[in-house]
């Protein structure tokens, strides 16, 4: 299970055309799932992304979570994650879980960062969704739970 997070001032995600959610400062994570990934692992996914250190204290030092700053959270399933591109230029997708596994387990991941009482929005599992995003910094990490 892969988690490409992003600090955001703010963030959003169209749907056909209309504002389907948006937040304002917080993170932005994409959600890649592949196969044999397990609800132990999005558990343990969603607990570092709450945790995760990224945003400036008094200091100006990275020292703050998302909890720390009352931030809220937008997280979209993303497949394209699960890509693999180390052969040719053509990305194969053959790690990437299906459908009817990867959307229970993409749920259970936002069910998991609810649980920490922060504001979390969604995009919609399959659809195509442009999604905006203000990168403060930038700041970008990738997680990996394997």
């Amino acid at each position: 299970m892969k988690a490409l997070v992003q600090r955001v001032k703010k963030s959003s995600v169209e749907i056909d055309g209309r504002l389907f959610s948006e937040i304002g400062a917080g993170l932005l994570v994409l959600l890649g799932v592949e196969k044999d990934d397990t609800e132990k692992q999005a558990a343990e996914l969603a607990k570092k992304v709450v945790n995760l250190r990224i945003f400036e204290d008094e200091r100006q030092k990275m020292n703050l979570s998302v909890l720390d700053i009352k931030g809220e959270l937008l997280a979209v399933s993303q497949f394209t994650l699960a890509g693999d591109t180390s052969r040719g230029n053509r990305p194969g997708f053959e790690t990437a879980a299906r459908p009817e596994t990867a959307r229970p387990l993409y749920e259970y991941f936002v069910d998991c960062l609810r649980s920490y009482g922060i504001i979390v929005k969604t995009g919609v599992f399959q659809a195509d969704m442009q999604v905006s995003l203000i990168n403060d910094g930038p700041v970008t990490f990738m997680l990996e739970k394997k």
